[in-house]
């Protein structure tokens, strides 16, 4: 029989473990999906490739990414929100190394990233929704409101695009 603290101690252990390796990626069916994660630094992606390097990553106006040891810049296309990118989910983290979980996808020869979680190198793991929470504070809105469940349906400026150019972005083609 085992005592009870030989068995509180390993429960203790298997669980301290496991703390460690939350929040792997959840798989999308993606085409050539590949679950990832890896430490970068955030980076403006247009700093990078052209030298216009405006302060704070360009404030929020800029394409972020991610810049791996190796040289390899990541460009971090979504967050784990409907239709939102991960911007605002890597802003905080400018110029900084964090953790990234995710899902890299090649769709017609492009490989681009799902970015899921993100986590200072050291600190704890945090959810990429970012957008949808600046979305509703912006507009008065608790995250659980049905509106910002879908907010591409209620967003302002997705509304002018539709009126003027249609529903396909296709003027005079609807």
């Amino acid at each position: 029989m085992v005592e009870r603290g030989t068995f509180l101690g390993a429960v203790l252990v298997l669980l301290l473990g496991l703390s460690g390796t939350a929040n792997a990626a959840n798989s999308w069916g993606l085409p050539a999906e590949e679950k990832v994660r890896f430490e970068a630094r955030v980076v403006d992606i247009l700093c990078e490739l052209s030298g216009n390097c405006p302060a704070r990553c360009g404030a929020g106006k800029r394409q972020l990414g991610l810049l791996r040891d190796d040289g390899t810049l990541v460009l971090a296309m979504k967050n784990a929100g409907m239709f939102s990118g991960a911007s605002d989910d890597l802003l905080p983290f400018c110029g900084r190394r964090i953790v990234a979980d995710g899902l890299f996808s090649t769709n017609f020869g492009v490989r681009v990233f799902a970015l899921q979680f993100l986590k200072p190198v050291d600190g704890e793991w945090n959810n990429a929704r970012q957008f949808i929470r600046n979305w509703s504070k912006t507009r008065g809105l608790k995250i659980t409101d049905p509106k910002a469940k879908s907010w591409f349906r209620h967003d302002e400026k997705i509304k002018a695009v539709i009126a003027e150019q249609g529903p396909t972005g296709l003027k005079g083609r609807n």
